[in-house]
């Protein structure tokens, strides 16, 4: 992967860091995203904050994020489809891309 060429998903929706100090949004827990989230969504949304670049991309594969967070690949992929549909990120294998939090209605 060495020689993969980093690209965002969606060039035009480019994550903005968060003013405030720390790597997760604080808004993830103030606006409630995190209630709407399972314990395993919650979980994969953390790491990929925590592995994203500025860009908040990342291209870890599945297996690797399942073996980090100790779950199975059926679990990671049952977690991107939650944060997928709850707008948190864009995927294009391999590559994850992090998104501005939504507004919740």
């Amino acid at each position: 992967m060495h020689g993969l060429r980093k690209e965002p998903v969606d060039s035009t929706r480019i994550r903005r860091m968060p003013r405030q100090f720390g790597a997760v949004d604080r808004d993830f827990v103030f606006c409630e995203h995190i209630r709407r989230l399972s314990p395993e969504e919650t979980a994969l949304y953390t790491l990929l904050v925590c592995v994203s670049d500025p860009q908040g991309l990342s291209y870890y594969s599945d297996r690797r994020l399942g073996e980090l967070l100790g779950v199975s690949k059926e679990a990671v992929l049952r977690a991107r489809l939650g944060l997928l549909r709850n707008r948190l990120i864009l995927y294009q294998r391999p590559f994850y891309q992090l998104l501005d939090l939504p507004e919740l209605q």
